[in-house]
């Protein structure tokens, strides 16, 4: 992960994936971390990761203003703007020649699975040609699919949304009995989805049930369960990952998508240039809806699905998560700049909840997944356990909603 000597010349920070509300954060620390590095000559930022990179479209980061950096780290969403590709080896080269082009000699690029994969590329290409330079993956995802660390910045944020949302639903779901699907990111891990449990205050507060990625999902089963729950409480709160129609197993082996929730929803998903199945969004979260009522004959069912909201929602934002993701940016740029080292940051959980930072070789982290230990799951495969719960808790970094019910005697009718 070390490098012969400290090196002098540009840098080059982008973004990548998807948004979150606080990746602006690591942006920030790690710009203005980067100041105190004599070795480092120019700070430039990349326009849409690394599209920005081949197309040499760069902000020079050197001439922003402290007072302008701060109010962007409070801003959501990707301040240099994303992008979706997933570089080769043929498009790293590109990355590559732009880089000595230009001299530059450290490459930080915040992202998640596919972004640390191109850090990867890129070093080891560099090494093979000779060029010395520095590269630091910065880790983010609101998935928190990355391996080896306790948990991902952007994460904390888009979870309470997730909480508060269901919260919510709940309390809606009291006033105006019945059944109500709500859909939440996850393609392959649940850890989004699964949040939703700590909404529940009382004991007969959904969501009844929780499906995810990382349990084969089964129309038979979900059917059922929402039958068992609806007759308890004469409601049922469900809450459902995108993923479930191309789930993995707990060591990650993919589970052939659900036959039978494709029979029912009339379509077979479409893959995207990577190969991966477009997820079905708005139609999952009405199909399911709808398979109830055709089924139960219940008159209100309803199914809502997230999206996008979820990743950047200013109104939600974890202390935790803000703080963290500041401070990712700041190590990443003291180990490149000040230890010469490459590598991935990652945050380690100490006692009840304290951290600390480390950095792991690349290859722990590009294009591996994290998926939601057996421990976080009940058995039967419809909710999660305490023990998930007692994980997420710390990160959200702000109070559970307080939804209180009314406590009075119903009066008896003459």
């Amino acid at each position: 992960m070390s490098g012969s000597s400290i090196l002098r010349g540009k840098v080059v920070i982008a973004q990548g994936g998807g948004p979150t509300v606080v990746i602006n954060q690591s942006l920030v620390g790690a710009v203005l971390e980067l100041r105190k590095f004599p070795g480092v000559t120019r700070v430039w930022g990349a326009l849409h990761g690394v599209q920005g990179i081949i197309k040499e479209k760069f902000l020079d980061l050197s001439e922003a203003e402290n007072t302008n950096l701060e109010k962007v780290a409070q801003t959501p969403s990707a301040a240099l703007g994303s992008t979706r590709d997933r570089p080769d080896i043929k498009y790293c080269q590109s990355i590559l020649n732009v880089f000595q082009k230009h001299n530059v000699r450290y490459f930080f690029y915040i992202g998640g699975n596919d972004s640390s994969e191109t850090v990867r590329i890129i070093k080891e290409y560099a090494d093979q040609q000779g060029y010395a330079m520095r590269a630091v993956h910065i880790p983010k995802t609101v998935d928190n699919d990355l391996p080896v660390t306790d948990h991902c910045p952007g994460y904390p944020s888009a979870a309470a949304f997730v909480t508060y949302a269901f919260a919510g639903l709940n309390a809606d779901n009291i006033a105006l009995p019945g059944v109500h699907i709500a859909v939440v990111m996850g393609r392959h891990t649940g850890w989004l989805t699964a949040a939703a449990a700590l909404a529940r205050k009382h004991n007969d507060d959904g969501p009844h049930l929780i499906y995810l990625p990382e349990r084969r999902f089964s129309i038979e089963k979900y059917l059922s369960d929402v039958d068992n729950v609806y007759r308890q409480h004469g409601r049922c709160v469900v809450a459902v990952s995108e993923g479930v129609w191309t789930s993995c197993d707990s060591e990650g082996k993919e589970i052939p998508v659900s036959v039978d929730l494709m029979r029912v929803s009339g379509c077979e998903p479409d893959t995207d240039a990577h190969g991966n199945i477009h997820l079905a969004g708005g139609k999952l979260a009405e199909q399911l809806a709808k398979i109830v009522k055709h089924k139960f004959g219940v008159k209100r069912v309803n199914g809502d699905t997230f999206g996008y909201i979820q990743r950047s929602f200013p109104g939600l934002v974890s202390s935790i998560d803000t703080r963290e993701a500041r401070e990712v940016g700041e190590k990443a740029v003291q180990y490149a700049c000040g230890e010469n080292m490459n590598g991935s940051v990652v945050i380690k959980r100490i006692g009840d909840y304290s951290v600390q930072y480390d950095l792991v070789d690349i290859r722990e982290i590009a294009s591996k997944t994290r998926y939601m230990p057996d421990r976080f799951i009940n058995a039967d495969g419809n909710n999660v356990t305490e023990e998930f719960r007692k994980y997420l808790y710390p990160l959200l970094g702000i109070n559970i909603p307080n939804i209180e019910r009314l406590s009075a005697p119903e009066l008896p009718i003459a």
